[in-house]
């Protein structure tokens, strides 16, 4: 258990989930966005008890969106709907009859539903051939067939106001790492279902977006706690001491220096209503790390191009990326 305890920590000090609360409007200027594209407008956003998805939900909500905000526990869910414009629903994403108890909720509302945002997630940190089946089980269930459950439920009511999906993915989609491995596996799966739900969608006019952030202001210790609690124990010796020896730093408690995630808040807000959406929304809160992910697609990149019978030249390769660039500036 205390080598899981401790991949938990490092994972969690470096993702991107908080648990702060930021009770800010939106900057409908910064995002070029009119309060006209927000009014009676209704979104439903999973895991919007706290960190990511509490601040989208309270951004959105003081900007005049109406939130159905996702919980699992009656507590949050009472202390959501005592907020304006929100409405706190019971919804465990791994639990196909709440899933459909919230679609019944939002079709008694009467407001339609404009956005979903796949936001609901969990992580933990631990060496691939080490992990236990169970908790490997336990990370897919939530990030990856969690989306997909709760797009599927919903995707009646999207199609009929042509609306918006969004899904919370990661920096941690496009780039793995050591002892990253389950999370990563969940997140990269969270990649694939944005991309053909894209396409699939298109038909229905539906725009699907991708956002992934980075590594935010957290105080995760708590809910750590809690989660290792229902995670199945491995106390085997494990073979990564000096893996997890090396990541120690990063168990500091204190992350007050750490940007607020409004910047994600952002970014969502801007796929559900910008006339100019986006799909794919990389929200990093430093040069570093926003460095870290490009140079990690681009390596996919001359992996995929290096030596076979169809390789392309360098000087054509880079045509094709001038292109591509001056292409999606067009956009």
């Amino acid at each position: 258990m205390k080598r899981i305890f401790l991949g938990v920590i490092v994972f969690a000090l470096l993702s991107s989930t908080i648990e702060f609360s930021y009770a800010a409007s939106l900057d409908l200027k910064k995002l070029d966005l009119k309060s006209t594209d927000l009014e009676n407008k209704a979104v439903l956003i999973t895991g919007a008890s706290s960190g990511i998805g509490r601040s989208i939900a309270e951004n959105l909500a003081n900007s005049g969106v109406f939130v159905y905000a996702g919980a699992r526990k009656q507590k949050d869910i009472d202390e959501l709907s005592q907020h304006k414009n929100m409405l706190g629903i019971r919804l465990d994403v791994t639990k196909p009859n709440q899933i459909m108890a919230a679609v019944d909720i939002v079709k008694k509302e009467g407001r339609g539903l404009h956005g979903l945002v796949n936001n609901a997630g969990v992580f933990f940190h631990s060496p691939l051939i080490e992990v236990s089946e169970k908790d490997m089980q336990f990370m897919m269930d939530v990030n990856t067939f969690g989306p997909y459950r709760v797009t599927k439920a919903f995707a009646p009511l999207i199609i009929e106001s042509k609306g918006r999906v969004s899904n919370i993915s990661s920096i941690a989609g496009i780039a793995a790492s050591p002892l990253f491995g389950p999370y990563s596996m969940s997140k990269f799966a969270v990649e694939a279902f944005s991309e053909s739900l894209y396409y699939e969608m298109k038909k229905f006019d539906v725009q699907v977006s991708v956002i992934e952030p980075g590594n935010f202001k957290s105080n995760i210790m708590k809910n750590m706690q809690k989660r290792l609690a229902l995670m199945e124990s491995e106390d085997l010796p494990t073979q990564y001491k000096e893996e997890y020896k090396a990541m120690a730093g990063f168990t500091a408690v204190d992350r007050s220096h750490h940007r607020d995630p409004v910047a994600v808040a952002e970014a969502v807000s801007h796929a559900l209503f910008s006339p100019r959406a986006k799909f794919r929304y990389l929200v990093a809160p430093s040069q570093p790390e926003a460095d870290l992910t490009i140079r990690a697609a681009i390596a996919k990149v001359v992996q995929l191009n290096s030596d076979h019978e169809f390789s392309i030249d360098n000087e054509t390769l880079g045509k094709r990326l001038s292109s591509a660039l001056k292409t999606n500036a067009a956009k």
